[in-house]
């Protein structure tokens, strides 16, 4: 089976396999429980960040039996159909 991948930006790619969700900033931080949980994992300093500018979606993950975060200048609806294309 071909392995797929997901590139949030600037270089940085996922395997789609470990992708577990894509989670859009606006909608998804006014919850305190989602800044808690975003709190906790960059003190536990499982966030990446894909780009300097502002990002506009973040992408739940495994890697290394972590659940990690990826911080993506890209929105939330991009990378969804990025993944959908792919996945075909």
């Amino acid at each position: 089976m071909k392995t797929m991948y997901l590139h949030v930006g600037n270089g940085k790619i996922i395997r789609s396999r470990d992708v577990i969700g894509i989670f859009d900033m606006d909608n998804t931080t006014v919850s305190s429980v989602t800044r808690r949980f975003l709190n906790h994992k960059q003190k536990q300093l499982l966030v990446e960040i894909a780009a300097v500018e502002i990002p506009k979606s973040f992408v739940l993950f495994f890697e290394n039996g972590l659940t990690k975060i990826c911080f993506s200048p890209l929105s939330s609806s991009a990378l969804r159909g990025r993944m959908n294309t792919r996945n075909l």
